[in-house]
């Protein structure tokens, strides 16, 4: 949570800045300044293999500031994490989580529906001697975040068509 709520790594208790690495869904590893490269942790978590023109949210084309007014907007109330179960425990701890909130704003041209968005996924986090964390490794499915955003009706009036969470569009 740190990583997310606080600017300056020198801030961190629990996380070591100097180590700290977090992976995505088994691939690249960021640094603390890969995650500010490539525009926060919204971007570094929605990054994907598809095509531009197939992305409904396109990290490569957001900026730190962009995303998090899209994401405040959408979630005004906040967007919390809750651990649902936890496997092991230090130095390695593997955890359930489930990422909700409620789309009472807009989401880029969609309308706020004001239903429950939620995603689930698994997260390994690596402790070192000081019990600060170096390594997180998530592993969740992006498209269960982004096809509930896009489920209202369109700000110019038209309705959306929503492909399913973990639909292949290479499949359609």
């Amino acid at each position: 949570m740190e990583l997310v709520h606080k600017a300056d790594p020198g801030d961190y208790k629990t996380v070591d800045p100097q180590k700290f690495v977090v992976g995505i869904n088994g691939t690249k590893y960021f640094t603390l300044g890969d995650v500010a490269k490539v525009g926060g942790s919204y971007n570094m978590f929605l990054q994907t293999s598809l095509p531009p023109s197939l992305r409904f949210y396109d990290p490569d084309q957001e900026t730190y500031d962009s995303s998090q007014t899209a994401f405040k907007a959408t979630f005004p109330r906040g967007f919390a994490l809750e651990v649902l179960q936890v496997y092991s425990g230090p130095p390695a701890i593997c955890y359930k989580f489930r990422h909700w909130g409620y789309m009472e704003g807009p989401f880029k041209e969609y309308e706020p529906t004001g239903e429950l968005v939620e995603f689930f996924g698994i997260s390994v986090v690596e402790l070192d001697e000081n019990s600060k964390v170096v390594k997180v490794e998530f592993f969740c499915d992006r498209g269960e975040l982004l096809s509930p955003l896009m489920k209202g009706k369109k700000s110019d009036g038209s309705a959306s068509e929503v492909p399913s969470a973990s639909a292949c569009p290479f499949m359609a």
